[in-house]
């Protein structure tokens, strides 16, 4: 296992370290010459740990940069948990609002939309203006989105506020997690990454909690404080040193070094400061990375058109399609974005905010929870476990739907204690992997531009789900028999993932792509153990 302990990484370079540490060390001959021009950086990486303070006081500057730059993500949480509150309260008698269910599956899906629009321009607004400068920048769509809503007098209007909302988050929460990967200590950057869930979970309460006291409007009011104090705590950090290298400020780079890393003592052997040698180790990678780039510019579109069009290419986009169909019909982002309905509908004695509440702190909870058990697990027995499950105690609510609606059963706690059975057992694997998944079947020619056709696949997928849940509910028949339909797709999810998703945990990259190029059905294979048998490989684990 190789463990990286630079601090401070360009983003490309991340990428690539970050596949071969998931993916272990490969030694055939077909990607020796790809690992071979990271070799001498992983050698300076690697001479740095011994330097390397892991006291808290050391990495403290580091926590605090990564809180104020994930801190957006509440804002992203906020946003999701409000169209919950919005369609409960529009649907009160005295509401001034009235609204149809078709216009209340745009007000939930259009955030969706908004953002896999926004996402491309988030990375060139990042590149060009600086990870904090775009985190800045979206608190002004933000603001303005939460204003109209706070003031529309009609649905038009609500829909424009949260399309500007969606615009928000997507610019304001990928540079963060960028920042993140760039200024942490590889011992801590998975779990400063996990601030993201986090927040977001911790966002959706707030909003849960505010839905049961406050009025809507107010509440729009009231997470525009959630898009300004991310923007002015980021005046109080430094700028990602990667991304001022790659614009030649090396003076702002060094001072953004030297705060990142204060209190990390001096080598006792070197003349120069441990943020010293970081900085020279950044001049280095960004002069590799100027020469890959160039290099990369001969293969062109048509080279990159030839790779998808092998199985390597297209097979994980169908694989990960497939898998997205039963991730969001499984009813996972209805029960967020639709939460307070969707449990009146239960028929629960609860009040719907206070289960929303709890279910959202159960959530964010077991959020923490799953970065141990995702190490710990397999991600195919993640998923496979998550799926059955969920199906049987979605099965189980909607059952007891059924008996409370025809009197048989006053057990009315049972829907919402299925509920959160059914959310525990979602963030056990079904809720993240298949997202994760995205970063980790792609070769490493097409992973990027890979990642982004497949998220926006997943973001389509998403979008239907939402939008058609009124649909879905008037054509199943009401609340029993949608849950219903979403155990069958959980269950229909275990299946699809034990014939065709790859395992991908401690396997080499090489492994991931024999599979797609080799078969179509996984079917528990140890295709790792295959590749190695068959071609003398060494098989190395992470």
């Amino acid at each position: 296992m190789i463990q990286m302990t630079s601090k401070n990484i360009s983003f490309n370079e991340l990428k690539v370290l970050n596949t071969l540490c998931q993916n272990g060390t490969n030694t055939n001959n077909e990607t020796e010459e790809k690992d071979e021009n990271l070799k001498e950086l992983i050698s300076s990486c690697i001479s740095l740990s011994k330097y390397e303070s892991r006291s808290f006081k050391s990495l403290w500057p580091q926590i605090v940069a990564a809180l104020i730059a994930a801190a957006f993500h509440i804002g992203n949480g906020t946003s999701m948990a409000y169209s919950a509150v919005l369609i409960a309260q529009l649907k009160e008698p005295g509401s001034e609002i009235k609204t149809t269910d078709q216009q209340n599956s745009w007000i939930a899906s259009v955030l969706i939309i908004a953002v896999l629009f926004s996402s491309t321009l988030s990375g060139i607004l990042m590149d060009n203006l600086g990870r904090l400068n775009t985190i800045k920048l979206a608190s002004i769509p933000g603001v303005l989105g939460w204003s109209i809503t706070a003031l529309a007098n009609q649905v038009s209007l609500i829909i424009v506020g949260r399309i500007l909302v969606g615009v928000s988050a997507a610019w304001g929460t990928s540079p963060g997690l960028v920042y993140i990967s760039e200024i942490s200590s590889s011992h801590i950057r998975m779990s400063l990454m996990a601030l993201a869930p986090t927040y977001v979970a911790f966002g959706m309460i707030l909003m849960y909690l505010g839905g049961y006291l406050i009025h809507w409007r107010m509440l729009a009011w009231i997470s525009t404080i959630f898009m300004v104090t991310p923007a002015i705590l980021c005046c109080f950090i430094h700028e990602s040193p990667s991304w001022l290298i790659l614009k030649g400020n090396v003076k702002l780079a060094q001072k953004s070094l030297e705060w990142l890393h204060k209190h990390q003592p001096n080598p006792a052997d070197k003349n120069e400061s441990y943020a010293g040698l970081q900085l020279k180790l950044l001049q280095q990678e960004q002069k590799k990375t100027e020469e890959q780039s160039k290099n990369r510019k001969v293969t062109g579109a048509r080279a990159v058109i030839k790779e998808f069009m092998k199985p390597t290419g297209y097979k994980p986009i169908l694989t990960l399609c497939g898998l997205f169909l039963f991730h969001h019909f499984s009813g996972l982002y209805i029960t967020m974005f639709y939460s307070i309905s969707f449990i009146e509908e239960a028929g629960t004695s609860m009040n719907a905010y206070i289960a929303s509440i709890l279910i959202g702190t159960v959530r964010l909870i077991m959020s923490i929870a799953g970065l141990f058990i995702l190490k710990m697990f397999r991600r195919r027995t993640l998923l496979m476990f998550s799926c059955l499950f969920m199906s049987l105690w979605m099965f189980v609510a909607g059952l007891y739907t059924s008996w409370i609606q025809d009197g048989s059963s006053n057990a009315k706690w049972v829907p919402v204690m299925s509920l959160l059975l059914y959310v525990i057992f979602s963030t056990v694997g079904f809720l993240n992997i298949p997202a994760m998944l995205i970063a980790e079947l792609f070769p490493l020619e097409i992973r990027g531009i890979g990642y982004s056709i497949t998220y926006s696949f997943y973001c389509l997928f998403m979008f239907t789900a939402l939008h058609s849940y009124y649909n879905l509910r008037n054509f199943f028949g009401g609340a029993t028999h949608l849950q219903w339909f979403f155990s069958v797709m959980c269950l229909a999810g275990l299946v699809y993932t034990y014939i065709f998703v790859p395992e991908t945990k401690g396997k080499k990259l090489e492994s991931i792509t024999e599979y797609f190029r080799k078969g179509c059905f996984y079917i528990g294979r140890g295709i790792d153990d295959e590749v190695c048998a068959n071609r003398n490989v060494t098989k190395v684990e992470v």
